[in-house]
């Protein structure tokens, strides 16, 4: 390195790569929780110690330069590895961790997720703790990526786990109809669908394809509590969960809900994380999960639904 330039940091490294995914100072600024200011510092002194341009600021969005889009391959191996080395050194003594990084799905940030992390900090003192909520294709592709060290995501039909990743099954819930209160048959009436862009709205897709049932559809939407209550409002009805009705449970008085009119069908969830990496802790979190769901989704949901029976239960 020649005199005059700087040095090349993780730090400067893991701005570069936020920045060449999300295509935008500002982007990568609020994904980063920092300001545009340092975000454009950081990558002015990465570019400087390189001694090469790597983004075209210039373009919207952004887009890498020749020299970027070599580089990025780098970069990612360099954070690759200095995650692992931050986990192999937690091995020897979790108590020690300093971060968990945790990626949910939005059906347990009522009351589970916020639950969950206080008895983790109960047990892990000096950790921080790290939450992101999302689709469960976008949070396995950050445990994928080591954005992430722990998961808990909808299972695909088709997934099965790689050597590198861990699976603990969690939960098995079916699809349920919920539909407006005194409402005859429901299929009478519009179908309000959870968005074809997630996972779950595939999967009822999927099984009505399947079931060669075409159901008229005016509206799709991508949260549980607009989808209610549009239901409680008499708009139409809907299929989700009784996950998904705990999520938002305020509007559960206001609908009514039924085994499904067809063919009955469900999904599981499940904890994911990378393989030995933190020993114990993923069986120890799925453990706790798993309690949790039983007290405020599984035994709740029996008991105002006893048809649910075994299709709804821990695994």
């Amino acid at each position: 390195m020649t005199e005059g330039q700087g040095r090349v940091t993780l730090w400067g490294i893991e701005v570069f790569l936020a920045a060449a995914e999300e295509g935008a100072i500002s982007a990568a600024a609020r994904r980063l929780g920092v300001s545009p200011s340092a975000v454009s510092q950081q990558l002015a002194s990465l570019e400087s110690a390189l001694g090469t341009v790597l983004l075209d600021r210039g373009a919207r969005p952004m887009t890498m330069t020749p020299a970027g889009t070599m580089f990025r391959r780098h970069a990612q191996v360099i954070l690759n590895a200095e995650a692992e080395a931050r986990a192999e050194l937690a091995l020897s003594d979790l108590s020690g961790l300093t971060t968990l990084r945790l990626g949910m799905i939005e059906d347990l940030d009522a009351e589970v997720t916020p639950q969950l992390l206080a008895e983790l900090a109960g047990g892990l003192k000096g950790c921080r703790f790290l939450l992101e909520t999302g689709a469960s294709h976008h949070l396995l592709e950050q445990l994928s990526n080591r954005a992430l060290d722990i998961v808990v995501a909808a299972d695909a039909a088709l997934d099965s786990p790689e050597g590198w990743r861990e699976v603990h099954p969690i939960l098995a819930e079916p699809f349920v109809a919920v539909a407006p209160r005194g409402a005859g048959d429901v299929t009478a009436l519009p179908l309000i669908q959870y968005t074809t862009r997630h996972l779950m709205g595939r999967q009822i897709a999927a099984h009505l394809a399947r079931q060669n049932i075409r159901i008229g559809t005016r509206f799709e939407l991508d949260s549980y509590t607009p989808i209610l209550a549009m239901v409680a409002a008499g708009a139409g009805w809907t299929i989700l969960t009784p996950l998904a009705l705990h999520h938002a449970a305020r509007f559960r008085d206001a609908v009514e809900v039924r085994p499904l009119p067809f063919d009955p069908f469900g999904r599981t969830l499940s904890l994911h994380a990378r393989a030995g990496v933190l020993r114990d802790m993923p069986a120890e979190v799925a453990a706790r999960l798993r309690r949790l769901l039983q007290g405020q989704v599984v035994d709740p949901s029996r008991a105002a639904w006893p048809w649910l029976g075994e299709a709804l239960r821990t695994l």
